[in-house]
């Protein structure tokens, strides 16, 4: 006879999942297989990613697993053992990578208040958090040096997209990094030890801006990507990038603010040198107010190329940073200030409706929320070169 909840077709268990995303990537395209070794300096933030997995008793619905990606208004039934992407390849590689259980149906909602292809993360941010959650699921053991290796895996080598190992590290550690990649795609991850001052005074004087629009600048990457290839791992561009991630480093543990956005500006001035087309002029138009309302620094955010988001950081008079908010927003209404705040953690994932099918195990995915000064993130799939 079925129970209750399955006749009123209600989950006999929940298990959550949220992760942070992503921004102030210096040093970024140094994390790259064309790269092949790289310094990288990132900040987790919120809005969080959030992924919820409702279990039902098995066979007692239309399909084993439905996905409900909410901010694209579609739910449908993915194909897990075809071979043929529906309408979201990563959260169905997801699903190849870690597997749902046999005995089990689930519904897994996607949600994200961050806006699709602001260049902060978010689809990677995305794969951890339903990764990490698909691990609670299957009690699993993967350390959250794991699910970010994990992440990658589903983007790179499955989906055969060109990308860096960053934004998944970011997502799954959460807090400041310091990411060291000795050789693609391995990499020492450190997590930065910040005071309560300093992590104040950061949250005070981040500030992050969407440009109205996601990036579309494929063709731009494309050629970047090319050029990068021929000039070789140690040309002036990436060696320039992997310095300004040292120097943010560096300057966040003493807690200079100047420093930092020295950095920043050095990163930008770097990415502009790889194409101009990185830095849109409505980015730089931003950094040209910013600069006259005494901001320390700016960082076009990820990639870079039309669309998406740059982080700037405010000086020190908070008046200046409203004035400078203001100025930006008459100056282009299409220009979006996105409020974040600092995540001092990454990945979490826990059941929060009825007990996990194994009792005495923790309620947390291994590694989930702890704190690691360095760990070292290794891949669990073999590379396939993009």
């Amino acid at each position: 006879m079925p129970t209750a909840a399955k006749c009123r077709g209600e989950p006999i268990a929940t298990i959550h999942a949220t992760a942070p995303i992503r921004i102030c990537d210096i040093g970024g395209w140094t994390d790259t297989w064309f790269a092949r070794w790289g310094k990288v300096f990132n900040i987790a933030v919120r809005p969080l990613v959030a992924v919820r997995i409702d279990v039902y008793p098995p066979r007692s619905r239309q399909a084993r697993v439905v996905l409900d990606v909410q901010n694209y208004a579609a739910r449908y039934a993915p194909a897990l053992d075809g071979s043929a992407w529906k309408p979201h390849p990563l959260l169905e590689a997801a699903l190849h990578e870690i597997r749902p259980p046999d005995d089990v149906d689930i519904e897994v909602t996607i949600r994200s208040d961050a806006p699709a292809g602001a260049s902060t993360g978010t689809s990677a941010a995305v794969v951890v958090a339903m990764l990490g959650g698909l691990n609670r699921l299957a009690q699993g053991h993967r350390t959250i040096q794991e699910i970010a290796s994990t992440a990658h895996v589903v983007e790179a080598v499955r989906l055969g997209r060109q990308c860096g190992i960053q934004d998944q590290i970011c997502s799954a550690f959460g807090g400041a990094n310091f990411i060291e990649m000795t050789e693609y795609p391995r990499a020492v991850v450190s997590q930065l030890t910040l005071t309560d001052r300093v992590r104040r005074e950061l949250q005070r004087r981040l500030a992050l801006i969407y440009l109205g629009r996601p990036h579309r600048s494929s063709t731009v990457h494309g050629k970047v990507w090319e050029n990068l290839e021929r000039a070789g791992p140690d040309c002036p561009q990436l060696t320039a990038l992997r310095a300004a991630a040292q120097a943010a480093r560096d300057a966040l543990l003493s807690g200079d603010f100047d420093a930092l956005g020295s950095a920043m500006r050095d990163n930008t001035a770097a990415q502009s040198e790889l194409h101009a087309e990185l830095v849109h002029e409505d980015a730089r138009r931003v950094f040209e107010i910013a600069a006259a309302h005494g901001a320390a620094g700016w960082k076009v955010n990820g990639a870079g190329g039309d669309g998406g988001s740059m982080t700037l950081l405010s000086g020190a008079d908070p008046a200046s940073k409203r004035a400078m908010l203001r100025a930006i927003i008459e100056e282009n209404p299409a220009l979006v200030p996105l409020p974040i705040r600092f995540s001092r953690e990454g990945l979490r994932a826990w059941w929060a409706v009825g007990r996990s099918r194994d009792s005495q195990r923790s309620t947390r995915p291994a590694g989930s929320g702890q704190t690691r000064p360095a760990a070292r993130l290794s891949r669990t799939s073999p590379q396939t070169t993009p």
